[in-house]
């Protein structure tokens, strides 16, 4: 378990951080902005936890931990075995609850906007967020190996978003895109 005496090191002053495996590199690199972007991800699904129903909160505590199961995997180099990986349980997970969710839903005939309810409109926002950490984590995995079971898991996370976001939108229905609008 991780013992935090020190909030402040005063190592980062320079510019570089330390990965899990005690390697320096500077703060800007491709996987330091990926694990931050996941701690970002996780962050706003801590504001959503304070909006969305209970059901959805259990699952979006479990994705919380999961998330932060992701961080560690990424801020250690390489595939070693002995550190923390999410796995593909962690994505079939996510699929079954998509699943369930999806089928308590209309379907589609338009493409929605983002919005409605607090919850919804949060959601929305950290599938946004998610789609970016993809991106980045996707940028990585071209560069060097990681666990690509992560950049399975942020992809169907996105998805999972989107559903929950239409889940707390139920009652009183997505907020549809009327193209030209005027």
């Amino acid at each position: 378990m991780v013992k935090l005496d020190k909030i402040y090191t005063k190592g980062g002053d320079s510019g570089l951080t330390s990965l899990g495996d005690g390697k320096r590199i500077e703060k800007h690199s491709l996987r330091i902005k990926a694990y931050g972007e996941v701690d970002e991800v996780n962050s706003i699904l801590g504001v959503v936890v304070c909006y969305c129903n209970k059901f959805l909160k259990k699952i979006i505590l479990k994705i919380q931990n999961d998330l932060f199961d992701i961080g560690a995997d990424l801020c250690i180099p390489g595939l070693k075995e002995n550190k923390i990986k999410l796995d593909m349980k962690n994505i079939l997970f996510l699929e079954n609850e998509l699943d369930k969710m999806n089928d308590k839903l209309k379907k589609l005939d338009s493409f929605i906007l983002p919005g409605g309810t607090k919850a919804s409109s949060f959601l929305h926002y950290a599938r946004t967020v998610t789609r970016r950490c993809e991106r980045t984590i996707v940028e990585l995995s071209s560069k060097e190996k990681i666990n690509q079971d992560i950049v399975k898991y942020i992809n169907r996370l996105s998805d999972f978003l989107f559903v929950a976001a239409r889940i707390e939108n139920i009652k009183d229905g997505d907020i549809l895109w009327v193209p030209n609008k005027t």
